[in-house]
């Protein structure tokens, strides 16, 4: 006699919080070069001109 197996139920998985997706042309706004501050120190972000971006101190 083989005895039958219990299905398992799948543990429902918390929810991970939503990474924010913003778009390029909302930041650059027309340009190709922006600064950004953070903690006080001054960052440029570049749009190459093969349409990659590069982030500079």
């Amino acid at each position: 006699m083989i005895a039958e197996k219990t299905p398992i139920q799948p543990v429902p998985l918390m929810a991970a919080p939503q990474t924010r997706i913003v778009e390029s042309t909302d930041i650059f706004r027309g340009q190709t070069e922006i600064m950004i501050r953070h903690d006080g120190v001054i960052y440029r972000m570049k749009i190459t001109r093969q349409g990659k971006l590069i982030l500079n101190k």
